[in-house]
């Protein structure tokens, strides 16, 4: 018998705004979590009174106010504006690239100077770009190209920039003032408390088993529900059918420091070639904590393979059409929904991802 309205795989974001909708519309819900851990890449652990980002840093930014009303109406958020800072070879610049980059870069005050030198380092590349290297050349010269961009990205997707597709970098924020919050949006912040507050939220009225891969025993939890919200890879569903889609993975080294503040910001991205890692984050800036210890985490990009978490879809073409083959499986399905950054093989901001939740559970819960 069937005991459930909806089985959800997977414990993220988007599956936990569909929950609390259909929650809303007295529907049943079971959450089957893959990890010992509910919230996706959003779950937070404390660690000596500091709310640890175990997944990789995540600050929600919108400009779209019915999302931003959303989660504040669920929990609390603190007012942190995201201002990093790159560390290429102990030279430190400010991001996005604005006008404290380039007085640091070459010395320049006015936004005038600091526009011709690019434009003279852009004309560099002539044609379309063929590659990565010659389109953010294209975009942002070569200095910035050599010292904020070519190292961090070598590392990220463990290929040289001349070999990787120009598409992947497709604008580059580029900001003739001196603003160093990274995000143009309206609205930004961390919940306080961290992340679990609002994933508790959101999962609020549902059955969850976490320990538990779904596609090892699918028919089973399949059996157990009217209707299936699968969000995770695509591929894995399908066991693999048509060949591996692929992603590049993360490792982190966390670490608790016997002092108040080591960097002095919440995140250092490290831009040259020699650091291994791409990132380090100090946690307790994320809520301005006061705490007499502080932690950090490194990030190490990683190859990926089916035994490491996927992060980051590798969108190059061979991928995309696999993928399109399980896209074109997934539009058959009977009684089945998928949707999320794995089940669509895309790099989502927090806020759409919630955006296309909505979507979904339009479609599910209107009349």
């Amino acid at each position: 018998m069937k005991k459930y309205d909806y089985v959800i795989v997977g414990s993220g974001l988007f599956a936990g705004v569909f929950a609390k909708s259909a929650v809303e519309h007295n529907k049943r819900c079971l959450v089957i979590e893959k990890r010992h851990t509910v919230g996706g890449n959003l779950y937070c652990e404390e660690v000596e009174g500091i709310q640890v980002h175990k997944y990789g840093a995540h600050i929600f930014h919108t400009s779209n106010r019915k999302v931003w009303d959303f989660v504040n109406g669920l929990v609390e958020f603190n007012r942190f504006t995201n201002s990093p800072v790159a560390n290429y070879r102990g030279e430190i610049y400010n991001l996005p690239f604005n006008m404290n980059t380039f007085n640091k870069m070459w010395g320049v005050i006015t936004p005038a100077e600091a526009h011709k030198i690019i434009e003279s380092q852009k004309t560099t590349v002539t044609g379309t770009p063929k590659n990565l290297e010659e389109q953010a050349i294209s975009l942002v010269g070569y200095d910035i190209y050599e010292k904020l961009i070519k190292g961090y990205t070598e590392k990220q997707w463990g290929k040289k920039c001349c070999e990787l597709p120009s598409f992947i970098i497709k604008r580059i924020p580029v900001r003739y003032t001196y603003d160093n919050n990274y995000f143009n949006d309206l609205y930004q912040g961390i919940p306080i408390g961290g992340y679990n507050t609002l994933i508790q939220k959101l999962f609020s009225g549902c059955d969850i088993v976490t320990g538990t891969d779904f596609n090892i025993n699918r028919e089973k939890y399949r059996e157990m529900g009217d209707k299936l919200l699968y969000t995770g890879t695509l591929d894995s569903y399908y066991d693999f059918v048509y060949g591996d889609l692929e992603y590049r993975s993360l490792r982190f080294e966390t670490e608790i420091l016997e002092q108040e503040n080591y960097q002095g910001v919440a995140v250092v991205n490290y831009t040259d070639s020699e650091t291994p890692f791409t990132r380090m984050i100090e946690h307790k800036h994320f809520e301005n904590n006061r705490t007499e210890k502080t932690v950090i985490t490194r990030e190490y990009p990683a190859v990926w393979k089916k035994d490491k978490e996927p992060y980051y879809p590798v969108n190059d073409s061979r991928n995309q059409e696999l993928y399109k083959k399980y896209a074109e499986l997934a539009e058959k399905e009977d009684n089945t929904l998928f949707g999320g950054r794995l089940a669509e093989y895309k790099y989502y901001d927090m806020d759409k991802v919630i955006e296309a939740a909505f979507s979904l559970a339009k479609k599910e819960f209107t009349c």
